[in-house]
């Protein structure tokens, strides 16, 4: 079903499983937006938009981890809290990803998206394994 003035996208044309197919409702608004002063010839690499793109989603699933991380009665009872972020660089199917990883006072913090000590972050584009939920 597609919404009027949204754009759909069917990720089975992306490779992905029929099973695992879902539909992104996109507000072109937001499209134009990003779009806005970019060049054409680098929107889809790892130094453009998608690139940009990647980054952001990544270190939004890495802090909505963190949040869950530290909402646990064990983290809250120990008073732990974020402390900062740390850099790394990792390698994706598309090129290298500099992320900042968030860090908790405790040291406790195990995230599931790039684990710890992992340099590599293979399938990003196609990954559907984080389980974890804002409200």
């Amino acid at each position: 079903m597609t919404l009027p003035g949204r754009i759909c996208i069917d990720l089975r044309r992306h490779g992905l499983d029929p099973a695992q197919t879902q539909q992104l409702r996109i507000d072109p608004k937001i499209i134009d937006e990003l779009l806005s002063d970019q060049d054409p010839e680098t929107v889809f690499s790892s130094e453009g938009l998608l690139g940009d793109l990647k980054k952001a989603l990544a270190e939004r699933m890495l802090d909505a981890e963190m949040d869950v991380h530290l909402d646990s009665e064990e983290e809250q009872a120990a008073g732990n809290h974020r402390n900062g972020r740390s850099d790394k660089r990792v390698l994706s199917d598309t090129g290298a990803l500099p992320l900042t990883i968030p860090r908790d006072r405790h040291g406790r913090f195990e995230p599931k998206l790039i684990e710890k000590y992992k340099r590599r972050f293979p399938g990003f584009e196609k990954s559907s394994f984080l389980d974890v939920k804002v409200d």
